[in-house]
């Protein structure tokens, strides 16, 4: 990852909505203690709108498990879906407002050995990260990567570079396993890339 560079903080300090397409194509990266790298292509995500949305795990305000989605933009916020798989967001907006955007799926990038081995389960490379919970286990994050500075200008453990959409449109359509707020189009994916994780299910339109 020598050339590429961390995102901005600032390109985060937006309206999750508009930061959620934007992030498609930007590559997520975790660094283990003896320097070995996995990543991946972000090809799909999920914008939450914090006390505003319903859906959102901050809509009745901070608690100690969401606290890092109220501080400044930059931040992982990672939670455990069900009790069982790890899930992590890219904390956005204005510092102090709790806003986020759920990273739901990877095209592998580098150490897609480690990724095989973390998902003995998985038999093709499309199903290393083609969900929330599979791309965390892929790539090693779990709950102690939770406020990990993605931008600093030093890479930490786990880093969001700066990226972009390498061909077709990006599509938009309802959140996944939602009740409350499920009607808003606030999921953004890559039209016909492989590794989407709902690929043949929700239908989308451009945004």
């Amino acid at each position: 990852m020598a050339d590429r560079r961390p995102v901005e903080r600032s390109f985060l300090e937006r309206d999750p909505v508009e930061v959620a397409p934007s992030l498609l194509g930007c590559v997520l990266a975790r660094t283990d203690g003896s320097g070995r790298v996995r990543s991946g292509r972000i090809v799909e995500v999920e914008a939450y709108r914090g006390e505003a949305d319903p859906a959102s795990h901050a809509y009745r305000g901070p608690t100690p498990r969401t606290r890092v989605m109220f501080g400044p933009p930059g931040h992982l916020y990672v939670y455990r879906s069900y009790g069982i798989h790890w899930c992590c967001n890219v904390v956005c907006g204005a510092d102090g407002t709790a806003a986020a955007v759920l990273i739901r799926a990877l095209e592998p990038v580098e150490g897609i050995d480690a990724m095989f081995r973390s998902r003995p389960r998985a038999r093709r490379d499309r199903d290393l990260a083609s969900g929330p919970g599979k791309l965390c286990a892929a790539l090693g994050i779990t709950g102690s990567d939770g406020g990990a500075d993605l931008c600093g200008a030093t890479p930490s453990a786990v880093t969001l570079f700066a990226g972009a959409p390498s061909g077709g449109s990006v599509l938009q359509g309802p959140r996944i396993g939602v009740s409350a707020g499920a009607e808003e189009p606030w999921r953004f994916w890559l039209a016909g890339n492989r590794h989407v994780s709902a690929r043949r299910t929700v239908p989308g339109s451009a945004p």
